[in-house]
């Protein structure tokens, strides 16, 4: 994987979480971040999806985990999964006092039956 494949390993993240749910005042339950580009956004258990929806509008195929301690990558485009990949540019996750679901003081109490 390299950057013919919509990867930059020189592109740092867009922040510590999802953009739109910045934005919106919104929450996520995990956070993935575009290996293209460095936006990070909400994953498709979250409410909004924006991970997804940023590869539909902008055709960035690659999104690594942006959770602690995960490294794995998915190509929306290819529907596959690589356990491995190059190291992108840091940081690598969300800041590890950071909650997931996060952000703290956003999550509501019944997180768990709003999610899918």
């Amino acid at each position: 994987m390299n950057d013919v494949d919509g990867i930059d390993p020189s592109v740092p993240p867009s922040g510590t979480g999802c953009v739109e749910c910045e934005d919106a005042g919104g929450w996520w339950f995990h956070l993935r971040r575009c290996a293209q580009c460095g936006h990070v956004g909400c994953c498709d258990d979250s409410p909004s999806k924006h991970a997804t929806a940023h590869y539909r509008a902008t055709g960035h195929p690659v999104i690594q985990s942006f959770e602690p301690g995960e490294g794995w990558f998915w190509n929306y485009a290819t529907d596959e999964l690589f356990t491995s990949g190059p190291e992108l540019a840091p940081p690598g996750s969300h800041p590890a006092d950071q909650p997931a679901p996060g952000p703290a003081g956003r999550v509501p109490e019944n997180w768990a039956q709003t999610l899918r």
